[in-house]
């Protein structure tokens, strides 16, 4: 098996890592051995687009109708020669 060092642990988070392993009843190595094996199990989804992100994130919000206003006549071009 392969080891691995990680220095400049923020305090606070050694702290929680340590109060952590201490309800699982195992040591700080081990928790984080634990946390690594599951975030890196899990495979990100990439079922959909952006789109689809968006609206998943914003869809149990609701939604609005908007009034498309009506189309009207083409302009006439502007003669940049005047």
């Amino acid at each position: 098996m392969a080891s691995m060092t990680i220095r400049d642990i923020d305090e606070k988070l050694k702290a929680k890592l340590r109060v952590q392993a201490a309800r699982h009843g195992r040591s700080m190595e081990d928790e984080a051995r634990d946390i690594l094996r599951t975030a890196l199990s899990i495979e990100p989804s990439r079922t959909g687009g952006l789109v689809e992100a968006i609206r998943a994130r914003f869809e149990p919000f609701g939604g609005v109708e908007l009034e498309i206003p009506p189309r009207e006549p083409m302009r006439e071009p502007i003669d940049f020669d005047k």
